[in-house]
């Protein structure tokens, strides 16, 4: 089964004062919401079961694809209004909902791209990264897998790597900014439950990827716009329609 999640249970601070009266996830674009866009990409890439996030305006997005029939796929709901999980915490939370031993592909309800979701590998935890200007970036060896994390601006170092001094790696790492787009594989899934209700998904693969093989997916030719400030709701119809 192809199956996967969709983070809409932010606060959407960026996108105020939009956001004062509906979720970030129903934010217009292009005549339709958020959500539509990521719905629509993900079942023309065959996917059949989506499970939604949802925290601020829960019942707006509830009330939204039950209008819609939940177009026809198995959209199940995360409820996370009690608490607001982080990225991390909403993945453990939502995993009864989801076949266990299927991996699952995260997507952000504000990205927008050109990837090919069809086409993406699936068979190991796997990050969606690419070529662009950033100040934190991933840190990948030569065989893509996972190393660490940093930030240029303040030299900080996650993950392996800030065990482990660079002068000893046989190569430089490759730096690349991750997309907001990944897959959780059930490998992994025995090791959340070390993990606290509330954590960042990123800080748990830098923890795992010491033991663990997370590799970085580079996506070459890759588009992609975050909708997450009101300035970026300008660009993005034409964005789409570029796409």
């Amino acid at each position: 089964m192809r199956q996967a999640m969709i983070f809409a249970a932010g606060l959407g601070t960026r996108l105020k004062p939009l956001t004062d009266t509906m979720p970030k996830a129903l934010v217009p674009v292009a005549g339709q919401p958020l959500l539509w866009h990521v719905i629509m990409k993900l079942k023309a890439a065959g996917f059949e079961r989506i499970v939604v996030n949802v925290h601020h305006f829960a019942d707006q997005i509830i009330d939204y694809l039950k209008a819609n029939s939940n177009f026809g796929l198995d959209i199940r709901i995360s409820d996370e209004r009690e608490q607001l999980l982080e990225t991390g915490g909403g993945i453990k939370k939502a995993l009864p909902l989801f076949d266990t031993d299927s991996p699952i592909l995260i997507h952000n309800v504000d990205i927008l791209s050109n990837l090919d979701l069809a086409q993406l590998p699936m068979d190991t935890p796997l990050l969606v990264v690419s070529e662009r200007k950033t100040k934190r970036y991933l840190l990948f060896d030569d065989d893509m897998r996972l190393q660490g994390w940093t930030n240029i601006e303040t030299g900080e170092l996650k993950g392996p790597v800030a065990n482990a001094p660079l002068s000893t790696l046989h190569s430089p790492l490759k730096r690349l900014a991750f997309s907001g787009i990944h897959v959780f594989h059930p490998s992994l899934a025995p090791l959340l439950s070390d993990w606290r209700d509330r954590f960042p998904i990123m800080d748990f693969y830098l923890s795992a990827c010491g033991t663990h093989l997370i590799r970085g997916y580079e996506a070459t030719d890759l588009h992609l716009l975050d909708v997450g400030k009101l300035d970026t709701l300008d660009q993005a119809e034409q964005f789409i329609n570029n796409i």
